[in-house]
């Protein structure tokens, strides 16, 4: 059997919901897959961990419960609007297990919708990631984070990266991210994803948006910047990763977008598979 697909995902309670609905379609288009799912957070219940295992043994998958103690993340900075819990993704090589040495995390807001070992097989040439950039149909983007954040390499998104946890943990500290949200606090747009990039952009190979990480939101863009190779046929085939960027989200009511039904139907084989779940009384 091949060696298990180690997926990072770090969230709290408001993103349990569309993680069941990103596991429901990664199990659906990995058949028979081997996967071990760690999930790092700070602050689910027991029930909830419990409910997720229950999907994830369904699957046939293995999951760890890596809570992150008080004492961690009283040391982890916040910037008013996002949670702690998406540091964790970047300080995973001090969360997890010494042997465990490569993860794939994905966000929780994401559907995967063709086969991820050629992403976790990927020759990482050295680096320590490898991530996607996000990009218009120019390179405009770059160069506005390029002077904002005074970087050289492109914008990478944190939504998937491959992370090779032996070079993290010689080279990730939280006293380095600490002291950047302190000194650049005012000008971090998205600070998780500007830490990344303003850290370790020069450390992260670039892989496919339109095949790793594809933004639902620019179809028409994907569409252009392809001269109309990449239509709706083409991504369903060869797109791994649909990735929910921005709002509204797909579980939102005023979503309507060309991969908001595609959502919404996993969403519906989740809510068919969790109905078989025996019903859990209280001690």
């Amino acid at each position: 059997m091949s060696e298990p697909i180690q997926v990072l995902v770090t969230l709290n309670a408001g993103y349990l919901d569309p993680l069941k609905v990103m596991l429901t379609s990664l199990h659906a288009n990995n058949p028979g897959e081997s996967i071990h799912l760690w999930v790092v957070h700070a602050s689910l219940t027991a029930a909830q961990i419990d409910e997720l295992r229950w999907l994830t043994d369904q699957f046939g998958w293995e999951l760890s419960n890596e809570r992150v103690t008080a004492d961690f993340t009283a040391s982890v900075p916040l910037i008013e609007r996002y949670p702690k819990e998406m540091y964790f993704r970047l300080l995973s090589g001090e969360i997890l297990p010494p042997t465990v040495q490569r993860v794939l995390y994905l966000d929780p807001d994401i559907l995967v919708i063709n086969p991820l070992r050629p992403l976790w097989a990927l020759d990482l040439k050295g680096k320590m990631l490898a991530a996607s950039a996000h990009r218009g149909v120019t390179k405009l983007v770059d160069s506005v984070n390029q002077l904002r954040l005074g970087t050289t390499t492109s914008y990478f998104n944190s939504g998937v990266l491959v992370l090779d946890l032996a070079q993290a943990r010689e080279k990730i500290k939280l006293t380095d991210i600490t002291a950047t949200i302190e000194k650049y606090s005012a000008s971090l747009i998205l600070p998780d994803q500007d830490i990344l990039n303003f850290l370790y952009g020069t450390d992260i190979l670039e892989i496919p948006e339109e095949i790793w990480n594809y933004d639902t939101r620019k179809y028409l863009v994907y569409q252009t910047r392809s001269l109309n190779e990449q239509d709706i046929h083409w991504v369903m085939a060869h797109t791994a990763i649909l990735h929910y960027c921005g709002t509204p989200k797909p579980w939102d009511a005023s979503s309507d977008s060309k991969f908001t039904g595609l959502f919404l139907n996993y969403q519906q084989q989740l809510q068919r598979l969790m109905a078989l779940r025996p019903a859990v009384t209280e001690a």
